[in-house]
Formats: C-alpha cells, structure tokens, sequence
C-alpha cells in the first residue's frame, strides 16, 4: 500500500543533511511551508543552501533560518523589504553568499530541471550584469542569455490539501512556486492543512500529482478564516 503520510514535520525532514540545497515554496508568506521550515530549525542542520523567492521577512520562515546562521547562500529574486533585517545582517558581514535571479528566470530554471530540459534561452538579463560570463545568442532578432535549470536535494511546499498518494491541491494564489519545485527536487515533502482519504480529490483539480511528493503531513490551520475551499 502506497502511504507518502508522516505523522510530524519534525519526521519529514528527518534525513535533510548538512549542505543539502532546499527549495522553500512561498511568496513572500503565502504558501510558505512554516512548520516544515520551524523543524528544520530544530533539527540543527546548516551550511544550506535555499532556493526560494525571497530572502525572508520578519522573524519567521526563512528568516528565522537566516537568523540562526542555517544558510550558506541564497538563491532568491527578491532579498531585501523593510523587515529583510536579518538578511541585511548575514549578507553585509559575509556569512551569507547571494544569487540573484529575476523571478521568471527563476520560475523558468525550476521549470527547466522538473522538465527534464538542459538549460533555457531567456531575454530577461540581457545587456545588465546577470548576464556577465554567461553565454548570449541572438536568435531571431531577440539577443538571449544561455540560463541553466535549479535543482534541489529536498523541497518543502505548502498545499491546501492532500491524500496519502502525495496528490495535492492549492489554496489559490498560495501555489505559486509550490508546483515546479515539488518536479525539480529528489525528495519533496508537503505540508498541508488536512489529509483527506483516497478518492476524495478531484483529479481535475489536483495540481500536483503523488508522483512527485515523497512525504506528506497534515498541519491544521487554527484560522478558520484561512480555510478557503480551492
């Protein structure tokens, strides 16, 4: 029997090693796995490298990561907002190395590595410093730089809901980059707000399916305000 179910998020992310590069699912705090991220926290491990759109805000999520010295280097589209502090901090004293990457060259290269694909073409960067040391061509009358996909050792998304398959639907918006990193990492865990039985998914409505999810764990949502059917 096919059961992808974890009974904690601290035993999802048991086996997440030093050094390992992570993909954290979010924008900005919606869909942003902050169980998984808080377990992670707990369980010691450092020398990260974290693939995810921003750099963390307030004292939470990735932030709380940054903040407790966890993260190498980040790979992220957007690092600094007014609360951005402990980037700032890790960042200016050199604890921290930085690869910016605009977010649809970001979302692209994810894509890229779910797809199975050796590296894109894309305009975004041509002519500013990313495209520095970087292979260019024209094709057409478009100039393009040569990017090459994002892949990771672990993936800690967010859904709305889930079965023990690993099939996974989304709360709207809260998707995001949820998807393609559940394709372009070995082991992707997904915490979700309720773990339904088998069948009980639509499969219209599924967006990811199992066969990308290796564990999943139910963490229920106090809110009942957040809990907006997809």
């Amino acid at each position: 029997m096919i059961d992808r179910s974890v009974a904690s998020a601290e035993a999802a992310v048991a086996d997440v090693r030093d050094g390992a590069a992570v993909m954290i699912g979010g924008f900005g705090t919606a869909g942003e796995p902050d169980d998984l991220i808080e377990a992670l926290i707990a369980r010691g491990v450092g020398d990260l490298t974290i693939i995810n759109n921003n750099a963390g805000s307030g004292e939470t999520g990735v932030a709380a990561l940054i903040r407790e010295g966890r993260v190498r280097k980040i790979i992220c589209s957007f690092p600094r907002q007014a609360d951005s502090h402990h980037f700032d901090e890790a960042y200016r004293s050199g604890a921290l190395e930085l690869e910016l990457v605009p977010q649809g060259n970001l979302a692209a290269r994810i894509h890229a590595a779910g797809s199975g694909l050796g590296a894109i073409f894309t305009p975004t960067g041509f002519g500013t410093s990313l495209a520095e040391g970087k292979e260019t061509r024209m094709i057409g009358e478009r100039d393009y730089v040569l990017e090459y996909p994002i892949f990771a050792d672990f993936a800690l998304i967010r859904a709305k809901r889930g079965d023990r398959w690993g099939n996974l639907v989304y709360n709207k918006t809260a998707r995001n980059f949820g998807p393609i990193m559940a394709m372009a990492a070995t082991t992707t865990i997904a915490q979700v707000e309720a773990l339904v039985p088998l069948g009980a998914l639509d499969p219209e409505v599924v967006v990811t399916p199992g066969i990308f999810v290796q564990r999943v764990v139910e963490i229920a949502v106090a809110d009942i305000g957040d809990r907006i059917e997809p």
